[in-house]
Order: structure tokens, then C-alpha cells, then sequence
């Protein structure tokens, strides 16, 4: 199992426009494979900056999502979202191994 950390510096004037991306892609996670466990938006300290996770059963299934969004048409949709808003600064992939009891 992979669960994947994103952290994203976002403009802190479009909120909203960051909002509607994070739900889009909450949907297109589950539907290609994984499980999405939310994005995570700024409340207090930091305004321009949120998290997001997602797991896979592997890193194999990860790298199949990634090859399925790149032609996949609602990925793409959402890709350009971010473009056309300019919601998104940057943003950092990191993978991580969970830990249960």
C-alpha cells in the first residue's frame, strides 16, 4: 500500500476555485482506482497552503493512475480548471507507507 501527500501553495484569493478542483479530483481518485481520504484546506496559520491524500494498493495501481489521467477526458478537464483559475502555485508529491496498529 501507498498513500500519496500533496502539499499544494494555493492562492489564498481563490479558495473556492481550489475547493471545486480538490472535489473533482476526490471523485476521479475513487473512480480510477484509489482511495482518496480528502483534501485539507487552511483554517488557521498558513492561508496559502493545503494537503491532500490518496492511497493505492501499490505503486504499480499508482503509476496505472497516472498513466489513466493523463487521456482520461474529466482528468484533463480538471487539469485546465487549475490552469484557467491559477488556483494552484505549486505543488510537492511525496509518497509515504502507512503504519496501522
Amino acid at each position: 500500500m501507498i498513500t500519496i501527500h500533496l502539499r499544494y501553495e494555493i492562492d489564498p484569493d481563490k479558495l473556492a476555485e481550489f475547493t471545486e478542483y480538490g472535489r473533482r479530483w476526490i471523485r476521479l481518485v475513487n473512480r480510477l482506482g484509489g482511495t482518496h481520504h480528502g483534501y485539507f484546506m487552511p483554517s488557521e496559520g498558513d492561508s496559502d497552503e493545503a494537503f491532500a491524500l490518496f492511497t493505492f494498493g501499490s505503486l504499480a495501481e499508482y503509476e496505472a493512475y497516472r498513466t489513466a489521467s493523463r487521456s482520461d477526458a474529466e482528468c484533463l478537464d480538471a487539469f485546465q480548471y487549475a490552469r484557467d483559475t491559477g488556483c494552484i502555485r505549486r505543488y510537492e508529491r511525496r509518497f509515504q507507507t502507512p503504519v496501522f496498529e
